[in-house]
């Protein structure tokens, strides 16, 4: 039984994650280190709980303390990281929090792993020589696109939010420790992801909230900011393909293809609950359209062609298969018949 150390599985990806990763791996014992901030809720994980194969520990990253306890306590033989700090317009009102959790965090587990399984740079102790940390990250490192272009492993970073600049900077220390001490690592970025779980605060759940509560639904600027949505679990499937068989000290974009605005992506999600929950009016007289975030990216969008053709990833949903199965967890989980 080998001991793989999860982070922040308690949020959004993650609590995707851990259920398919202990269902698809019985060789596996998942320890999930999580401090529970506004985005993680262990109702999120109620999938995992009562599975001997799995450990929940609350507690912070940063605590260096804690993170050797467990490397020692469980023989941690893995990592795979999501614990970060992730909302955008959080990271303009308090960025402080978002370099201590992503950037500090993110060094605390590097170097903790880097120590429990090496010897002394590029030489791994005899039974950890498999160890591998693999660090996942976003595509909002590469700042904004112009109309045409596509993000590509090799695009240049250039972020733009104290929250993207957090994310470019914990990338930059995983790969110092590839490139100084020989650590096993691999990245992934991965484009707008979409799906159960999410927290209610994000694009999709809050168009599907406000709508059936009657509330305006607040769309920023002129609604016409692009994202490639990647459906979460097709994300989940990815980073298991990666963590297995990604090439050491390398880079796989994940992406969706499935490019929207935000007004297409409004636009569809009331089209969807006009004809599940029909209300007097079509919800589509709900949306308004607020004062742009500051520093809004205008595009992102991710070329994930080294992960399909390298490694034979594919994603199984498109955004109309997608957004359905989305929407139908919503209304479940807001008790809407």
């Amino acid at each position: 039984m080998k001991s793989i150390l999860l982070t922040g599985t308690a949020g959004f990806i993650g609590s995707n994650f851990a259920p398919y990763f202990l269902e698809k791996y019985p060789e596996y014992h998942l320890i999930n280190l999580d401090l529970l901030t506004y985005a993680g809720d262990l109702e999120n994980l109620k999938e995992c709980e009562g599975n001997p194969r799995y450990k929940f520990i609350k507690g912070d990253i940063c605590n260096r303390e804690l993170v050797e306890f467990i490397f020692s306590e469980y023989d941690i033989q893995g990592v795979i990281h999501f614990a970060a700090e992730s909302h955008v317009d959080n990271s303009i009102k308090n960025p402080g929090v978002f370099i201590e959790t992503n950037v500090n965090g993110t060094f605390t587990l590097l170097d903790v792993a880097q120590k429990y399984w090496m010897e002394k740079p590029f030489t791994y102790k005899s039974a950890y020589e498999g160890c591998r940390f693999h660090h996942i990250s976003t595509d909002e490192v590469y700042g904004t696109l112009n109309e045409t272009d596509l993000f590509t492993e090799e695009t240049p970073y250039a972020p733009n939010s104290p929250y993207s600049a957090s994310k470019a900077s914990s990338d930059m220390i995983v790969r110092s420790y590839q490139e100084t001490y020989g650590l096993n690592t691999v990245i992934t970025n991965c484009s707008n992801n979409y799906g159960p779980k999410q927290h209610d605060e994000k694009l999709i759940p809050t168009i599907i909230r406000k709508a059936l509560a009657g509330e305006s639904i607040p769309i920023y600027g002129d609604g016409k900011n692009i994202r490639d949505w990647l459906y979460v679990l097709d994300h989940c499937k990815g980073i298991d393909l990666v963590y297995h068989t990604g090439k050491e000290a390398n880079v796989y974009n994940i992406g969706g293809r499935n490019e929207r605005t935000n007004l297409q992506i409004v636009d569809a999600i009331c089209s969807i609950l006009d004809e599940k929950v029909p209300a007097q009016k079509s919800y589509k007289a709900l949306i308004t359209f607020v004062e742009d975030r500051a520093g809004h990216d205008r595009r992102y969008a991710i070329d994930a062609t080294k992960l399909e053709n390298e490694l034979g990833w594919k994603a199984d949903e498109n955004f109309d298969t997608g957004i359905v199965k989305t929407i139908d967890w919503y209304l479940e989980k807001y008790q809407v018949q």
